[in-house]
């Protein structure tokens, strides 16, 4: 409200605005910190606005500033009556002394942290000594503060590094301090921070750590199998939750700002009108675009949040089999597809990588994968991931991905009228699980990269620019060569990917405020499998390459020929010895 109502002025008494507001009294307050005019209107009649407003100014402004023991001296004085005027005169002259006074002690206080500060950061970019380290590591807790100003001193020494760096010191050495202090500053392992310095930019880096420190929004996905999204945010507003539509990019999705009643436990959740959903979890199903009628394999279903957004867009046509190698996780995934009413879906626990050796399962015009993964893009919610991951741990997760991913192209029919496309999807943000594994998807597999259909997102990591020395494909679908020269531009030291990369997205919590994800999206052209002893021919791109593997069996010929006739072996094998024989004689004279 712009100002008291009449209701509100009546209790407003003139004794009480000499001595300023009571304790619990509201006074409304304009922008610039001053009272607003229209609050006073009704006392003006009284003839005492006046006396009000000055007095509410001063103790506002006063009291504020004043240490406690002199806000309680001014409180009992207040208390013993009113004030003469002489008394008041006096008093006002005394506090506008003490008010100057104060201002001029306030710069010197200010002037005083900002040139203390100034002279920590001025400290910051030297490098402390291996002492000074060691005295650190035997304090438990460490110091927050002076850990967190050095971080910032460290990066502004990284971005300038030629002026402002030590003389002697190289940006090893920086870099080496800036890890340490972060991980200990975040909490995070050795291993990790260093994977995510060789992924983002110093300044991107920081982001992220803040970003996972903080949990992302909690968002729902309206069923549509039994209702619209406008009922159902209008019957949950109507139950005390404050909600908005998700995006533009989203037809369905709801974010939760604060509710008063349980999101999983209203009438709407349990009648199946809405699923838990995160944001970054509808994007894979979005880029699948699965159609009506088609039969669809989700090889890693669990919980069947991405199952049931599949059955609704295709309104419960069609097939849908949903595959999960953990059984007890497939519980809820039964339980919500009762709930949602999911009508055209059948469970399976199978290991995913079986899936080819069925001839009965395969001919799928679409596949999802939701790959295992270390969880990297999903600290906010998991935070014991900052420490229990290792090297092993990513390369195991990698080897089971590429496992899989195979087996999920080998499980779609690239002669299906309507589909022939894979999605591959991890919420994690190393590269070892994401652009190495569709890097080796296209190797090993007639398939080609295309557009996700998502408007949004940051492109996938790629090593080839423009003088990379990178041969395209020799023929469609046909596998590439990469030189092994270094690349000055890349980031991963001497690993190149495919340029068709630059398809796939990357989605960040510092970015987009959902879920660390990958996703990329694959058409499969032919069912035939590419053998492997073809592949130095096809990344040479020559045109002997059928020819030499022609000839590859024969020297088993000749072998076989000879060992039929033994004269055809003894001619030879005298002057061949004489020819060895004059070389060797002949190479200490040249020498």
């Amino acid at each position: 409200p712009s100002g008291f109502s009449d209701g509100n002025s009546k209790w407003l008494a003139p004794a009480n605005a000499r001595k300023g507001p009571a304790k619990g009294s509201k006074v409304e307050l304009s922008s610039d910190g001053e009272a607003e005019e229209g609050s006073w209107e009704m006392e003006e009649e009284d003839g005492s606005s006046e006396e009000m407003v000055d007095d509410y100014g001063a103790s506002s402004s006063e009291e504020e500033e004043l240490l406690p023991i002199e806000q309680a001296a001014l409180k009992q004085k207040s208390d013993s009556g009113g004030l003469s005027e002489d008394d008041s005169e006096e008093e006002e002259e005394a506090a506008a002394e003490e008010e100057a006074g104060r201002q001029k002690t306030g710069q010197k206080e200010e002037d005083g942290p900002d040139l203390q500060l100034n002279l920590d950061i001025d400290e910051q970019f030297k490098l402390p000594t291996n002492e000074q380290i060691e005295k650190e590591d035997i304090l438990f807790p460490p110091d927050l503060h002076v850990i967190h100003q050095r971080i910032k001193g460290n990066m502004e020494v990284l971005q300038d590094f030629v002026v402002k760096r030590e003389e002697g010191r190289t940006r090893q050495e920086y870099l080496a301090l800036l890890r340490r202090d972060m991980a200990a500053y975040y909490s995070y392992s050795d291993f990790l921070l260093t994977k995510l310095m060789d992924i983002f930019p110093l300044p991107e880096l920081i982001n992220f750590l803040e970003a996972n420190e903080v949990p992302r929004p909690v968002t729902i996905r309206t069923n549509t199998l039994k209702t619209r999204r406008r009922d159902l945010a209008q019957a949950l507003i109507n139950r005390g939750v404050n909600l908005d539509p998700l995006g533009k990019w989203s037809k369905t999705g709801l974010v939760i700002y604060d509710s008063s009643v349980p999101i999983g436990a209203t009438p709407e959740y349990l009648a199946g009108h809405y699923m838990l959903q995160g944001a970054s979890s509808l994007l894979p199903v979005m880029a699948l675009a699965p159609q009506e009628n088609e039969r669809i394999l989700d090889m890693c279903c669990a919980p069947g949040g991405k199952t049931s957004y599949i059955a609704q867009l295709m309104k419960n046509t069609g097939m849908i089999l949903a595959n999960d190698s953990n059984a007890e996780r497939l519980r809820s995934v039964v339980g919500n597809l009762h709930r949602l009413g999911v009508t055209n879906a059948v469970v399976s626990n199978c290991d995913g990588r079986q899936f080819p050796k069925v001839r009965v399962l395969g001919g799928f015009d679409r596949v999802l994968l939701d790959a295992p993964c270390s969880g990297t893009g999903v600290i906010s919610k998991d935070p014991a991931v900052k420490t229990n991951k290792d090297e092993k741990d990513i390369l195991r997760c990698a080897h089971l991905q590429k496992e899989l991913i195979l087996s999920a192209i080998d499980s779609v029919n690239a002669a299906s009228g309507t589909g022939g496309y894979i999605v591959y999807c991890t919420c994690s943000v190393t590269v070892e699980e994401n652009e190495w594994v569709v890097d080796y998807a296209l190797k090993k597999r007639n398939v080609r990269l295309v557009a996700t259909g998502l408007d949004f997102g940051k492109e996938g990591f790629t090593r080839c620019v423009p003088g990379d020395g990178v041969a395209l494909m020799a023929g469609f679908g046909q596998r590439h060569s990469v030189t092994s020269h270094p690349a000055s531009s890349s980031r991963f030291k001497d690993r190149r990917f495919h340029p068709s990369l630059k398809s796939t997205r990357r989605f960040y919590p510092h970015t987009h405020n959902m879920d660390g994800f990958f996703i990329a999206k694959f058409k499969k052209f032919s069912n035939a499998i590419p053998q492997a002893q073809k592949e130095p021919a096809v990344e040479a791109a020559t045109p002997s390459a059928v020819p030499d593997t022609a000839t590859e069996p024969q020297p088993k010929k000749k072998k076989l020929e000879g060992s039929k006739g033994d004269k055809e072996l003894k001619s030879p094998q005298p002057a061949l010895k004489k020819r060895r024989s004059l070389q060797a004689q002949r190479r200490p004279v040249k020498a």
